[in-house]
């Protein structure tokens, strides 16, 4: 009875804690809207004399207010880059770029801690930067702050690293909900985002649906239940139609591993330039005001023109040539540093892509541009489901649900077979995805100490020692961590491959008792192995200097377990 007590309160405090989460999420989103809707409407529409949207009411079209000021929109864009630049290289680093990575590597690296700075800075910074015209969405920011809200609501409440993981799940799904009106789809989003081979996190997976939809009723209750772009109802029926969405889904998945290359690839270029960060997303912003006078449409998100491109307003070459501008334009904004997200991006692109195929296969064109946006997104950032929902909640188009299914399914597919064929360097738009949970720090490292307490009485260790923290040093910084009585624990990529002896309980290598090996994604028992491969990573118990001679055949940082942190060492540098 005492048990099932405790069960029910547990559940009590989740449901309160979500619904807490879940209106501060959403209030940081609706703050984080009407700030960019005034920064908009004072730099670009007074300023520049142009503004593609408005952000509040994302059905009415885009409009010009007066002449559009070449200069002076060259002096907003940029103006905005330095002074994002600014907020973010200054106060909070992590909050640079498009924002969700951060979120991943928080979850899996640091049990979901985000720094309460990381909330504030990331609203303004963002707000400034698509507010003054840079490329780029609300997503990334807004995932960022609303999980920075459950990071700090889990220091309030005192509770521990996985119970933190699951709020910061739950304030990203909230604030994503309230930007997007898709309670459903953010839900799914937050704990597919996470990986990128088909897993999901569906811990508490009951709460982290409930946080969104209060977010959602808020929303509403604001601003209304209209979803934010309008599909007329639109029924495919005939076998030729299917036909041209798998080949659109085709054409999707190719663009879609396009996509995340060049944005990385441009990001790359501006972490190797010998400039201080603080000034790159100004150098970036300049990029886009160039490419903005001459294509004016890739300002912001661009939900105006995508809305246009449903009504069939948009067609011909030029969408594809608009699509090009788009993919450049967020990337200069996002991969200089500058603060904003890829998915409204995604999705223009995808638009462009859906209206340019649709017009010219003469199929209904509405169905085409919603089918490419959630088929390109989907498989470029390697959440085929989560997209599914929420564009289909996103346009109301609900009768398009099996359609963009096919769609983002061929694309998905196409993209995965492009992948193992050409092997490029970036494959998600979202590089801190791991490809299962067997690749997560956080899963790891309880992994690592039920091995370690597996063998306790035989290594005669200590249960405080197990429970320590630096476990993390030990798998990500290739530091051999002391277990008592000269014993120290050290785990490393094996440079070249070696043949193990027998030894009384474990296989030995030089000295050293093998415990485990990671191979694969999968950890081996030292009683199934006979060598060590090129590339294994190997957790081993020795004296330390026994790990001193045979350090040197090792490369002492984990090749897989590091990958975060050395993404994090290169943001904060």
């Amino acid at each position: 009875m005492q048990i099932k007590g405790q069960t029910i309160k547990k559940d009590y405090a989740l449901i309160l804690d979500t619904f807490i989460i879940g209106i501060i999420g959403s209030v940081c989103a609706q703050i984080f809207i009407v700030l960019l809707h005034f920064i908009s409407k004072f730099s670009l529409e007074y300023l520049v004399g142009y503004l593609p949207q408005d952000t509040l009411k994302l059905l009415e079209s885009y409009q010009h207010s007066g002449e559009f000021n070449n200069l002076m929109l060259i002096a907003v864009i940029v103006s905005g880059g330095l002074i994002s630049g600014f907020l973010v290289y200054t106060f909070a680093p992590e909050a640079e770029g498009h924002g969700t990575d951060t979120v991943i590597r928080a979850f899996h690296r640091q049990g979901g801690y985000i720094r309460w700075i990381v909330v504030p800075v990331k609203i303004l910074a963002s707000a400034i930067t698509i507010g003054t015209g840079g490329s780029a969405g609300r997503e990334g920011p807004t995932a960022l702050f609303s999980a920075g809200v459950g990071s700090w609501y889990s220091d309030l409440r005192k509770v521990g690293w996985k119970r933190r993981q699951i709020y910061v799940l739950i304030g990203m799904a909230s604030g994503l909900s309230a930007v997007f009106k898709a309670p459903l789809g953010t839900s799914i989003f937050a704990i597919e985002v996470l990986y990128a081979d088909n897993e999901f996190e569906t811990r508490e997976l009951i709460y982290l649906l409930f946080g969104p939809l209060i977010a959602y009723m808020i929303t509403g209750f604001l601003f209304g239940w209209e979803p934010i772009f309008y599909v007329p109802e639109i029924n495919i029926t005939d076998l030729k139609t299917y036909l041209e969405i798998v080949f659109l889904g085709i054409m999707s998945g190719m663009i879609a591993l396009v996509l995340p290359n060049i944005f990385y690839g441009i990001r790359d270029f501006f972490r190797s330039l010998p400039v201080k960060p603080h000034f790159k997303p100004a150098i970036g912003a300049f990029v886009v005001g160039i490419i903005a006078i001459y294509f004016p449409e890739v300002l912001g998100g661009g939900y105006g023109f995508i809305q246009e491109s449903i009504n069939g307003n948009m067609i011909g070459m030029f969408v594809i040539f608009l699509m090009i501008a788009k993919i450049f334009a967020f990337s200069f904004t996002v991969g200089s540093g500058g603060s904003g997200g890829v998915f409204a991006p995604s999705l223009f692109i995808g638009a462009m892509l859906g209206a340019f195929l649709g017009s010219s296969l003469h199929a209904p064109v509405a169905a085409f541009v919603v089918i490419a946006m959630a088929a390109v997104f989907g498989a470029a950032a390697r959440t085929p489901l989560a997209t599914i929902v929420m564009v289909v909640e996103m346009t109301g188009g609900y009768s398009l649900l099996a359609p963009t299914t096919l769609g983002v399914l061929s694309a998905y597919i196409v993209h995965n077979i492009l992948v193992r064929v050409i092997k490029p360097k970036y494959i998600s738009l979202y590089e801190a995805q791991l490809l299962n949970k067997e690749y997560s720090i956080s899963y790891q490292m309880d992994r690592v100490r039920d091995i370690l307490i597996c063998h306790s009485k035989i290594l005669n260790l200590k249960k405080a020692v197990i429970q320590r923290d630096d476990i993390i040093a030990l798998l990500e910084n290739g530091e051999a961590v002391e277990i008592g009585e000269n014993k120290y624990v050290f785990f490393g990529t094996f440079t070249k491959e070696v043949k193990l002896s027998d030894g009384e309980m474990f296989k030995k290598y030089r000295g050293a008792e093998i415990l485990y090996v990671f191979r694969n994604g999968r950890w081996l028992h030292n009683s199934v192995i006979t060598s060590i491969k090129e590339g294994d990573e190997v957790l081993l118990i020795a004296k330390k200097e026994v790990i001193d001679i045979i350090k040197n055949e090792f490369v002492p940082i984990s090749q897989t377990f590091a990958k975060l942190r050395i993404q994090e060492e290169s943001i904060n540098n």
